[in-house]
């Protein structure tokens, strides 16, 4: 403590301002709650900045791109489509910039005071505040944690300019003629798809035995499809081993099938995980309880092992996602506020922007069988529904997972075009309790790719319209 630090009293300490940490701060305000939130980086974390909303714009950019190539089976024909990728950069930029100002605003607002600098837990009562140039004592009642995570870094793959993690490759100033991505989860495969529109020559290495492993095969399997199409070279129980650079490129060696193997880039990027950031602020000191790895207890309120703080995003037992961080959030806020919330993970969906776009919310059918639930999963095909023909988007599926005894949706997944917006109704009917022929007598809009979401419903009670049983 510098001299003349004298402590300041604060009520509720949010340390990070991610998707988790300022809505938690949000809601903490509109509880009644004084509250102070702390970030060492820009407003909006990880998400906002250089994780799920640039990737997604970014993404976005591609498939512009792809379709302005024209659709000769649709009659459409188009010559000399160029890209200006400093605009798209520009554009990209622009987005981000928008919502955390947003963030800003919200949290001003709602009366929160914002402070920048880096926390130290000194006690379960007490941090330090370091900036460039000052360190400053504060004092809280209650505090929660939201310091989400960063890449884990391979260390025969050092980060530098040509060995990327997602950061650096959301900020390239060129398209790659060829990239390579180790890691075929989420962001491997989102980001690989996003270039391999730009005309990248993509290669996908992965460790396991398949991509996207937190989805089914059914899922991913129409995934590595429409990759295949795009010319992205997909290998799987790939183990990378090393990388040389030179100052034009990369090459990357691997093994795969017993075979020593090489390949040639412009970049490599690398997406095995993401690791805590939960070591070097002093939690340790402070008696938190935390696995190997970094990740802290909970209990169903977010509260850690001592009683007045709180966890949530990242950081905590979960897929990293940042509507999860936003969820825990809300649930940390009204616990301090003495309110009975408690979490419950069987309504959070899981999407990737991939091409087709996959979700899921609540039980696998898998998932369901190895919990106990004797269940009926219901499928309909995009291919027949009349909105997805006329997008020209036919691949993919619905899967309804149901309780035989009384149709009680408990899950969902979809591989099709705007997964990512179809999987909502489904996340509310598992969190509203609702069955199958809820579904089923709910009007849908037509033609609309709702509408499969209903017809779904109607196989599952046994009286589908639009496909012969």
């Amino acid at each position: 403590m510098v001299v003349g630090d004298f402590p300041i009293e604060l009520d509720t300490l949010v340390v990070g301002a991610g998707p988790g940490g300022y809505v938690a701060a949000i809601r903490a305000a509109q509880s009644g709650q004084n509250v102070t939130i702390v970030d060492k980086g820009n407003l909006g974390g990880v998400c906002l900045n250089v994780g799920c909303v640039p990737s997604k714009a970014l993404i976005q950019a591609g498939h512009r791109y792809e379709h302005a190539q024209g659709a000769e089976d649709m009659g459409i024909k188009s010559e000399n489509t160029t890209v200006d990728f400093s605009k798209v950069q520009e554009w990209k930029g622009g987005v981000v910039n928008k919502l955390t100002g947003g963030v800003e605003g919200l949290l001003k607002g709602n009366k929160v005071d914002i402070v920048k600098g880096e926390v130290y837990f000194v006690d379960k009562n007490t941090v330090r505040v370091m900036d460039e140039k000052n360190s400053q004592t504060y004092t809280f009642n209650n505090c929660i944690i939201a310091t989400g995570s960063r890449p884990i870094e391979i260390p025969s793959f050092k980060f530098s300019d040509r060995v990327l993690d997602s950061t650096g490759a959301l900020n390239l100033d060129e398209i790659p003629e060829k990239m390579v991505v180790i890691g075929g989860g989420y962001i491997g495969t989102e980001l690989g798809t996003a270039y391999a529109n730009f005309g990248t020559k993509v290669t996908i290495l992965e460790g396991t035995k398949d991509i996207l492993g937190g989805f089914e095969k059914q899922m991913s399997s129409i995934v590595k499809k429409r990759l295949k199409k795009k010319g992205v070279d997909v290998v799987t129980e790939a183990m990378a081993q090393g990388v040389e650079e030179t100052e034009n490129g990369v090459t990357v060696k691997y093994e795969a099938k017993g075979e020593e193997k090489s390949i040639d880039a412009d970049y490599v990027l690398v997406t095995v995980g993401r690791r805590p950031n939960t070591d070097e602020i002093g939690l340790e000191d402070v008696g938190i309880k935390m696995s190997d790895k970094g990740i802290i207890e909970i209990d169903k309120q977010c509260r850690t092992s001592i009683d007045n703080i709180y966890a949530i995003g990242d950081i905590v037992e979960g897929p990293p996602l940042a509507h999860k961080a936003s969820y825990e959030g809300k649930i940390a806020a009204e616990a301090i506020s003495g309110e009975k919330s408690e979490i419950d993970y069987l309504g959070i969906p899981a999407v990737v922007f991939s091409d087709p776009e996959l979700a899921s919310v609540g039980y696998t059918e898998q998932e369901a069988k190895d919990a106990g639930y004797d269940v009926k999963a219901s499928k309909f095909p995009f291919a027949a529904n009349g909105r997805a023909l006329s997008l020209n988007e036919s691949d993919g599926f619905l899967k309804l997972v149901t309780r035989k005894e009384d149709g009680l949706v408990i899950g969902a997944q979809i591989a099709g075009a705007n997964a990512s917006d179809m999987i909502a109704e489904l996340g509310l009917a598992i969190e509203s309790g609702m069955t199958a022929e809820d579904l089923a007598l709910t009007i849908h809009a037509h033609p609309t790719l709702g509408e499969i979401t209903m017809e779904a419903a109607e196989v599952a009670i046994d009286q589908p319209i639009h496909i012969v049983k």
